[in-house]
């Protein structure tokens, strides 16, 4: 039996998936891992355990599936992107815990940059915005603070990546020091142009150009595992987490896009050829790059989407489990005119507003846990959809094809709720899949294809398959309005 094997190494656990050729899960093994908290505002996670977590879940799911290295056609990587981590080359040991895309730490680094009217030519570079959530300014944190890390880096003693980078040198053995375009192109570092590290912004964040790695398409030869759990076998794929499901959701043309559901909220929506600046705080980024040919996509970051949900449930007692989150909301019509803005950390796209935090707004004698509720899950759809009016308005400048549906995926999607209330909003249909893994499946097919297992993007595309479809329930008079009372709460949250 021929297999595909994707690691998908993500916040807050770790998971090995075996895929058949279809594209249908044999296998899953999934390991969480230590969150840590040093400062407020600061998130890290120690390099040692998202590596031993992984290897574990790697055992597990090819002990689960009854397959070992003979049966692994190749193996696929997807990761949280963002999160930058320093080691040293010949030990590899990590210098310091890596620093996660959710931490904060940088952000008087940026608005210092902001303030001097650095951030228009960096994101007409790198398609970013000037924002701790990045890469670069992590990594030049962690050079700035760890003592004799620059001097030992411009030596080439030292090496950065991203976890992409950490698991392929793990799984090589120190012998491949490498990325891929689409976690290249979030670094802050990488121009989507030239599709190289970009010098200017290298002495900007005095970085020296030896501690990075090599840039490589997200579909080609990684080097061969020298762990001894699948020797030999080729990674043929890796993408950062959204761009990989982006790929997996079988979105390969312009105008296709898709929302990921988890901890946070990320839609991308595929623009071909074209490297758009957006004009609406949306960001642009590499999409999985298969062939030769560059690729790109619009993106939007909701920083807490399912988040809000876990909040309900560790923060407020509402909930027990997370699962509770669809009966309770769905005992009220409606939320009540209750709004909560879950700006926890801030505001992302299209908002972009580092101190906002979270309110509730509208609460009245008559709201209950269950109006508090239905606003939390509204919260995620509300996000989303200012996400897709954004890309809507960036495509009309640019004369582009407007998206017809939203594909969906990530661990919220299955709440039918929140899926309703989200076509609803947006005013097109919400297209759920058979698999929903699709973020592994992307990575998976990323490794297939470089090792000649499927001919083509078409033949992926024909494999993808719809599990159910939500069309618009409500006029776009009555979405507009619901919209209109959600900005009002957003612009309520910024301005205290």
């Amino acid at each position: 039996m021929t297999v595909l094997l994707a690691l998908d190494q993500g916040t807050s656990s770790s998971r090995s998936i075996v895929f058949d050729l279809q594209g249908q899960i044999l296998s899953l093994a999934q390991k969480e891992f230590t969150q840590h908290y040093p400062q407020p505002g600061w998130v890290e996670h120690d390099p040692r355990e998202i590596w031993q977590t992984q290897r574990e879940t790697l055992q597990q799911a090819l002990v689960q599936a009854g397959v070992g290295a003979r049966d692994v056609a190749a193996v696929g990587i997807t990761n949280q992107r963002e999160t930058t981590l320093l080691w040293d080359r010949r030990t590899g040991e990590p210098l310091h815990r890596a620093i996660v895309w959710q931490d904060r730490r940088t952000e008087p680094m940026c608005a210092a940059w902001r303030a001097q009217g650095m951030e228009p030519d960096i994101q007409r570079r790198t398609g970013l915005r000037l924002d701790p959530y990045f890469s670069g300014t992590k990594l030049k944190w962690l050079l700035d603070h760890v003592d004799g890390a620059r001097a030992r880096a411009a030596r080439g003693e030292l090496a950065f990546g991203t976890v992409d980078s950490w698991l392929i040198w793990q799984l090589t053995g120190g012998r491949v020091h490498a990325t891929d375009v689409s976690n290249a192109s979030r670094t802050l570092l990488f121009n989507l142009r030239t599709q190289d590290w970009d010098e200017d912004l290298l002495r900007l964040m005095d970085v020296p150009p030896e501690v990075l790695p090599k840039v490589l398409p997200s579909s080609a030869a990684y080097g061969e595992i020298a762990d001894g759990l699948l020797p030999g076998v080729v990674i043929g794929g890796v993408a950062g987490d959204q761009q990989a499901a982006l790929f997996g959701q079988a979105c390969f043309t312009p105008g296709m896009a898709k929302n990921t559901y988890g901890t946070g909220c990320f839609m991308l929506m595929h623009t071909g050829s074209q490297c758009p600046v957006s004009g609406n705080g949306l960001i642009t980024t590499a999409a999985a790059q298969a062939g030769g040919e560059p690729q790109y996509a619009l993106e939007g970051s909701v920083f807490i989407g399912g988040a809000v949900v876990q909040w309900l449930r560790d923060g407020l007692g509402l909930i027990r489990s997370s699962s509770e989150i669809q009966a309770l909301a769905e005992l009220v019509p409606d939320a009540g005119g209750v709004m909560l803005v879950p700006a926890f950390t801030g505001l992302g796209a299209p908002y972009w507003n580092a101190e906002a935090r979270g309110t509730i707004v509208g609460l009245s004698r008559g709201s209950t846990r269950a109006h508090i509720a239905r606003a939390a899950l509204d919260s995620i759809a509300f996000q989303s959809a200012a996400l897709l009016q954004s890309m809507d308005r960036d495509v009309q400048a640019l004369g582009g094809v407007a998206v017809k549906e939203l594909r969906v995926d990530g661990g919220a999607c299955v709440n039918d709720l929140l899926m309703q209330t989200q076509a609803d909003l947006l005013g097109i249909p919400v297209v759920r899949p058979e698999v929903t893994e699709t973020t592994a499946l992307g990575a998976a097919y990323l490794a297939g294809l470089h090792q000649g297992v499927f001919q083509g993007t078409a033949a992926l595309g024909r494999q993808w398959r719809i599990q159910r479809v939500f069309e618009p329930g409500c006029s776009r008079d009555e979405a507009q309005s619901r919209m209109s009372q959600w900005e009002r709460a957003v612009r309520q949250t910024v301005q205290g």
